[in-house]
Formats: C-alpha cells, sequence, structure tokens
C-alpha cells in the first residue's frame, strides 16, 4: 500500500519528515520499513557501511539507513522531480545530523541517473547494502539485469534487499547472489540476499 505521508522512523533523525514525490514512485509504508530494518539491525548490517539505493524514489530507504548508523548513502533516480526530492529530503536528514551533534557525519549523493547506466560504472568503495525498490513498470528481466550488475559492486559480506509487490515472481537471482530470506507484509513482499560463497575448486 502507497503511503504518501513519510517519516524516519528511527535513528537520530527519527520522526522526521520526509517529502514524497508526486507521481511516478512507490513509497514503503513505514510497517514495512520498520520491519525491514529490523531484520538488518538483528545481522549488524548498518553500521559504518556504504549505502547504495536504487530507484531511490524519495530516497526514504537509504536515509533511514543512515538514521541507523550508515556511514555514507548513494540515491539513484532517474526521474528529476523525485531527484530534487531526494535531495531536500538528504538535506533535511543532514540538519538533523548536525543537530544530534557526536561524531555523526553522513555523506550523501544523489544521481539523477538510470539504474543501468549507474550501475555500469563500478566505484572504488564496496558496497555494504543494496535496496532496490522498483515502479511496478520495471519488468522481471531488467530487474534480472540490475541484480547481475551488482556482483562489481558489493562487500564480501553485503546484503541486497529487494522489494516488491507481493503478485510479483520472486526475482531471478545470478549465480552471484544467494536469497537467505523473504519476508511479505499484506501487498508487499521483500527479499534479502548475500554475495555467493566462491566455488571451491574440485
Amino acid at each position: 500500500m502507497q503511503d504518501r505521508h513519510m517519516r524516519i522512523v528511527a535513528g537520530f533523525a527519527g520522526s522526521l519528515g520526509l517529502a514524497v514525490p508526486k507521481s511516478g514512485t512507490r513509497p514503503t509504508s513505514d510497517r514495512v520499513r520498520e520491519a525491514m530494518f529490523s531484520s538488518l539491525e538483528a545481522m549488524d548490517a548498518l553500521h559504518g557501511i556504504h549505502v547504495l539505493d536504487l530507484y531511490a524514489g524519495s530516497g526514504a530507504l537509504a536515509l533511514e539507513a543512515v538514521s541507523r548508523g550508515a556511514a555514507s548513502a548513494v540515491l539513484v533516480e532517474q526521474s528529476a522531480q523525485a531527484a530534487s526530492v531526494c535531495r531536500a529530503n538528504a538535506a533535511a536528514l543532514m540538519k538533523a545530523a548536525a543537530k544530534a551533534g557526536g561524531d555523526m557525519r553522513p555523506a550523501i549523493d544523489v544521481r539523477q541517473s538510470t539504474v543501468g547506466s549507474y550501475l555500469a560504472h563500478p566505484g572504488t568503495r564496496s558496497v555494504g547494502l543494496v535496496f532496490i525498490d522498483p515502479p511496478y513498470d520495471v519488468d522481471e528481466q531488467e530487474l534480472s539485469r540490475v541484480l547481475a550488475a551488482l556482483e562489481l559492486w558489493l562487500a564480501h559480506d553485503a546484503v541486497v534487499v529487494v522489494e516488491r509487490s507481493a503478485r510479483s515472481p520472486e526475482p531471478v537471482w545470478p549465480a552471484t547472489l544467494e536469497p537467505f530470506r523473504s519476508k511479505r507484509y499484506g501487498e508487499t513482499a521483500v527479499w534479502f540476499a548475500q554475495p555467493a560463497a566462491p566455488s571451491q575448486p574440485a
């Protein structure tokens, strides 16, 4: 279900309101985000890591991760209007970080780009957490290409989180990723995956 009134759920920016693009995005409800991040915190998959938020929309997933301890995040969004919303939300989060004091100095970068174009140029920094919450019009073939393109981006202990409609099939995972958990929350399905262990020589 879409939630047009969003907020950061927890962390130093807990309860901070977030702007939502007027159209073209499918915001994750607070309830689903809370469940998703409870799982990630139980895995110790947030503190000090670098986050990549693909099809960022409002940026809520990456910004929630930063509020809860991620060191940095890149938000990738094709729509100019949604990218502008991401920048505004990121600025609000940075103000909250400054008010919180301490040693929190997160870095947040918003890239207006297609996901495919962005992933074609891997950076030098390994990503510890990837969110993939594509719009409904992204088909399974595109999602498969995106998952395969992550190979050169991920840290060895990274977590990849895919959010889709509960009516969508399970993603087609490349050999480089292993799913290890899935949850359904009403109309939303969430899958967790990790880099596959290197194959042992015979």
